[in-house]
């Protein structure tokens, strides 16, 4: 118990990090499976469209987005490549953000918030503390290798 109740920060990173991955992988579900992502594009595409975006980079986004959620949340939940995913994550909150905004200049975050602060929470918190991951066991072999 002891050692359980010492070691807290590295069972918060694994909760927040699991609970970040399901979030983005179903959101990505949900827009290729579920909505489609033709009913994204013709959703988003009128709004965007009377704001000057051509369709193409509407397509090339909703595409390119679910498909960064879907596979980024995936590749979080098991922890590879964290920080990469993490920085692509980052930059899919900050599109959606542009894109929801100029739609909708007071349009609700409370979607898009908590991801942002548990994503922010994962770039801060050291990488040492990261220890139930694909990435900590990469390196840990790649270590052993090298002794």
């Amino acid at each position: 118990m002891q050692n359980i109740i010492n070691n807290q920060y590295i069972i918060a990173i694994f909760i927040a990090r699991i609970f970040l991955g399901f979030l983005f992988f179903f959101q990505g579900y949900d827009a290729i499976v579920r909505v489609g992502v033709k009913n994204l594009i013709e959703t988003l595409h009128l709004p965007l469209s009377e704001k000057g975006i051509p369709k193409a980079f509407t397509i090339a986004g909703v595409w390119l987005i679910s498909f960064v959620q879907l596979i980024g949340g995936l590749f979080l939940i098991f922890g590879f490549v964290k920080y990469y995913v993490l920085y692509l994550l980052g930059l899919n909150l900050i599109i959606a953000s542009i894109v929801y905004g100029s739609i909708k200049p007071m349009w609700d975050m409370q979607f898009v918030f908590p991801r942002l602060v548990i994503l922010i929470f994962l770039l801060i918190v050291p990488s040492q503390w990261d220890v139930l991951s694909v990435d900590y066991f990469w390196s840990f072999f790649k270590f052993l290798k090298t002794v």
